[in-house]
């Protein structure tokens, strides 16, 4: 294997990406724990570690010129994994966020078909648009608060939750129009070549 496969897959910003994926197996096993009478904070202590190591794989990357092509795929799956997990472990807490859970499943089952058919026709990996940027730091802080206040009565919880899925029906809804777009200007090329 040559210095560019070492490269692409094993920069220290990718390394930082494989972390965060393997945090979430640390992360599940210990909030199951808690539910069973565990201490809580290592759950909180995970969750703030992935958070700092995705703050810092991004700065590293730009700053040390370590920007991949994988790369560019890891940190959004890393991300979605992430927020996946912590999604699907509240369920056991509050039963609302089962509704989250679906509409995550259909949002990211949507985006994973479409961007793996956009790399098939050719189109260049972008980074996430603006609007899926602000709905992952806006899930992550929902999620977090429902995370470090977990007597929060129910009313709250189902406004922080209820919030944060109009902002991915808002999110999803661009990312159908993006993709349309994107899918309509390669039938029009295939057309003309045609």
């Amino acid at each position: 294997m040559n210095q560019s496969f070492w490269h692409e897959y094993f920069s220290i910003p990718n390394l930082m990406g494989y972390f965060r994926i393997a945090l979430v197996v640390v992360y599940m096993m210990l909030f199951y724990d808690s539910l069973d009478g565990g201490e809580y904070w290592p759950v909180i202590c995970v969750i703030v570690l992935s958070g700092i190591t995705d703050f810092f794989d991004g700065k590293i990357a730009r700053r040390f010129n370590m920007v991949t092509e994988w790369g560019k795929m890891l940190d959004p799956i890393a991300d979605k994994i992430t927020i996946g997990a912590i999604i699907l472990s509240l369920t056991f807490k509050y039963k609302i966020v089962i509704a989250m859970v679906v509409l995550y499943v259909i949002k990211e089952g949507f985006m994973g078909i479409a961007g793996l058919y956009s790399i098939k026709k050719g189109h260049k990996i972008e980074g996430a648009m603006w609007y899926g940027k602000v709905c992952t730091f806006g899930t992550y802080v929902i999620l977090i608060a429902l995370l470090l206040l977990p007597n929060m009565p129910d009313m709250a919880v189902n406004i922080l939750v209820i919030v944060n899925m109009a902002i991915m029906v808002f999110t999803f809804a661009n990312y159908i129009l993006y993709y349309g777009k994107i899918f309509k200007e390669n039938s029009t090329e295939s057309e003309v070549l045609s």
